[in-house]
C-alpha cells in the first residue's frame, strides 16, 4: 500500500526494520573469519550506510507526508539511483550500488518477504542478478561457484569479495536477468568474461575439455612451482606477483613468486569510506612484509585519481583524468597524506628491507622530490627513536614516454625502475585502456613499442640500474617471452599467470626469439607477433617447445 493513515505507527516499523538490518549486517561480521579482513572492512563500509541518520531522516520525512514505509524507502531508493546515473564518477557510483543493496534488503523486511526465495541451491550454483551488494554476496557465502551480472564494475565491494573468495565474477551480461531461469544449466568462463546460457552438447563439450586441459596444465605449472624461470640458453628469468588486498599473499606461495613486483597500496583506501588512520596502515603493511617471509615486496605509494577516486574525497572536474590530477601529482600537492603513507611504511618495515615505489612520475624533478619527502621521513623517525629499516630502496614505474627520455642522473637517481606496462602503452598508443573501440588497435608487440622498451633497458643497463616489467601484459607467456628477449630479467604478473609463464620460458632459446623480433622488425612489419607464434609453432613440431 503506497499511503498510510498513521505516520507514528509506519515510523515504528521503519524502526524495527531497521534495527533488524542493523543487526542482520552485525551478524555477518560475527560470522566472518579472522582471516577475513578485507571483507570486514567492505561490511564495516556497508554499517556506515545502514547507520547514516541523513537516511533515516529523508525516509521518514516521506512517511509524515503520507506515504507507507515501503513506499517511502522505494522512493528514497528511486532518488537514490537518480543521483547514482548523473554522478560521473564510476568509483562513486559503485558507492552508490551499496545503498541501493541496502535499499532492497530493508523492503524485504517490511514486506516480510526475508530473503528466503523458495528456491533450492542447487549443486555448484551459479548466481545470476542485475547486480548484488556486497553483503547480500557474504551472505551466500564461498558455495557460489560464479556470480553473472547484468551491471556491476570491476572496482565494486562485491568485486572485491568475489577476488578475496577467488569466485569468478562476470558484469555486464546483457538481458542474463530476463533469459535465465532457476535451473538453468550455465557456465562461466572468468578468464575469458563469457558465459554460456543453457549450452548446447558441444559447447559443454568443448567447455569440459578446455577445463581439463587447463586442469592437466595446471598439475604442469605445480610441478613447475620450485623451479626457477631459466631459459634453454641458460637465462635467468625472475618472477614476481601483482598484489593489494591481504587476500591476495597466500598465492605468492602457491604460484611460486619470487615475491610482490607490485603492491597497489590504494586498494586499502579505495575499499574504506574513510581515510584510514596511520596505525591501521602500520598494521596493514607489517603483514604483508610477514606474509613476504623475506622476499622483496615493491610498495607503490597511493595511486589516485583517475579511474581510482576515494568516496571522501572531493572529486576534482577533469576533461581528461587519466591525463590530470592523480598519482604523485596528488602526493606532491597533498603532501601530508604521503607523509603519513611514508611513516607507516618505515614503522611497518621494523628493521627489515623497505621497497618504495612511486607511481606515474612523468619528469626528473617529480621522482627527486619525492626521493626527498622519503629521506626526511626517515630522519623524523629516527629522531622519535622508531627502528629504522635495514635498507631503503627507492624507485618509480616508468608509465609515461617522457620518462624514457629523462637525463641520465634521472637513471642513475632511482634504485630501480618498474615499466608499468598498462599506463604506458596507453599514453604511447595515445588510446584510452577503458575504451573498447581504441584500446584494441594497438598490439603490444607492435614493432614500435618493442623499441621504445629495448631502449629503456639499454638505459637502464647503462646507469646500472635493476629494471623489471609490470602489467597485464607480463601475464600473457608470448608477450612475456618478447619482453624477456629484450632484455627484460624481471617481469610481475597476477598470480595465475606465473605457472604459464615460466613454462613457456623454459622450453625456448631466448637469444633466437630475439633474432626472429630483430628480422621482423627490420622487415617493415607493423607487429612481430605473427612471426613469433610462426617460430613457436615450428619449435613445437620439431618438440623444443
Amino acid at each position: 500500500n503506497p499511503v498510510a493513515d498513521d505516520p507514528d505507527m509506519e515510523k515504528s516499523r521503519l524502526q524495527v526494520a531497521i534495527d533488524t538490518l542493523r543487526l542482520s549486517v552485525d551478524e555477518m561480521l560475527d560470522r566472518l573469519e579472522p582471516g577475513d579482513k578485507d571483507q570486514r572492512e567492505v561490511l564495516e563500509a556497508y554499517k556506515m550506510f545502514a547507520n547514516s541518520r541523513s537516511w533515516m531522516r529523508r525516509i521518514e520525512a516521506d512517511i509524515d507526508r503520507g506515504l507507507s514505509a515501503e513506499a517511502a524507502v522505494e522512493k528514497e531508493q528511486s532518488q537514490a539511483r537518480t543521483r547514482m546515473e548523473q554522478v560521473p564518477d564510476a568509483y562513486l557510483r559503485e558507492r552508490l550500488h551499496d545503498l541501493d543493496d541496502l535499499s532492497n534488503r530493508l523492503l524485504r523486511i517490511l514486506s516480510g518477504q526475508g530473503s528466503e526465495t523458495g528456491a533450492e541451491m542447487p549443486v555448484d550454483p551459479v548466481l545470476v542478478a542485475r547486480n548484488i551488494g556486497p553483503a547480500e554476496l557474504l551472505e551466500y557465502g564461498r558455495s557460489l561457484k560464479g556470480v553473472v551480472l547484468e551491471d556491476g564494475s570491476v572496482g565494486s565491494h562485491a568485486a572485491v569479495v568475489a577476488r578475496a573468495w577467488a569466485i569468478p565474477l562476470v558484469i555486464h551480461a546483457k538481458n542474463i536477468t530476463a533469459e535465465a531461469l532457476n535451473g538453468d544449466p550455465i557456465m562461466v568462463d572468468g578468464d575469458q568474461g563469457v558465459v554460456h546460457l543453457r549450452p548446447e552438447e558441444t559447447v559443454v563439450s568443448a567447455f569440459r575439455d578446455k577445463m581439463a586441459m587447463m586442469a592437466e596444465a595446471q598439475e604442469r605449472y605445480v610441478s613447475l612451482r620450485d623451479l626457477p624461470a631459466v631459459t634453454k640458453d641458460g637465462q635467468r628469468i625472475e618472477l614476481y606477483m601483482n598484489a593489494g588486498l591481504m587476500a591476495d599473499l597466500p598465492s605468492m606461495e602457491s604460484s611460486g613468486a619470487e615475491g610482490v613486483g607490485l603492491f597497489r597500496t590504494e586498494l586499502q583506501f579505495l575499499i574504506r569510506n574513510r581515510m584510514p588512520k596511520r596505525g591501521e596502515l602500520v598494521d596493514i603493511y607489517a603483514r604483508v612484509l610477514d606474509a613476504a617471509n623475506g622476499r622483496r615486496v615493491q610498495f607503490r605509494t597511493l595511486d589516485i585519481g583517475s579511474d581510482k577516486v576515494l568516496p571522501y574525497m572531493k572529486a576534482s572536474d577533469e576533461p581528461n583524468p587519466a591525463l590530470g590530477w592523480r598519482a604523485i601529482r596528488v602526493g606532491l600537492d597533498k603532501p601530508g597524506v604521503m607523509r603519513m603513507q611514508l611513516q607507516a611504511l618505515i614503522r611497518a618495515a621494523k628493521g627489515r628491507p623497505l621497497t618504495i615505489m612511486f607511481p606515474m612520475v612523468a619528469q626528473f624533478d617529480e621522482f627527486r622530490a619525492g626521493r626527498e619527502h622519503v629521506f626526511r621521513e626517515l630522519e623524523r623517525e629516527y629522531a622519535l627513536g622508531h627502528i629504522m629499516p635495514e635498507r631503503v630502496e627507492i624507485g618509480t614505474m616508468l608509465e609515461t614516454p617522457s620518462l624514457a627520455y629523462a637525463p641520465r642522473q634521472f637513471y642513475e637517481m632511482a634504485d630501480f625502475i618498474s615499466i608499468g606496462g598498462n599506463d604506458l602503452k596507453q599514453f604511447f598508443f595515445a588510446a584510452d585502456r577503458e575504451n573498447e573501440r581504441v584500446r584494441r588497435r594497438y598490439d603490444t608487440l607492435n614493432s614500435s613499442f618493442l623499441s621504445l622498451i629495448e631502449r629503456i633497458v639499454e638505459r637502464c643497463d647503462e646507469a646500472g640500474t635493476d629494471v623489471s616489467f609490470c602489467g597485464e601484459d607480463a601475464g600473457r607467456p608470448v608477450e612475456a617471452l618478447c619482453f624477456a628477449a629484450m632484455g627484460l630479467k624481471k617481469l610481475s604478473m597476477r598470480p595465475a599467470s606465473i605457472g604459464p609463464v615460466k613454462s613457456l620460458l623454459r622450453r625456448v632459446d631466448l637469444a633466437e626469439a630475439r633474432e626472429v623480433i630483430s628480422s621482423a622488425r627490420e622487415s617493415g612489419v607493423q607487429s612481430v607477433r605473427q612471426s613469433v607464434m610462426d617460430w613457436l609453432a615450428t619449435q613445437a613440431r620439431n618438440g623444443n617447445a
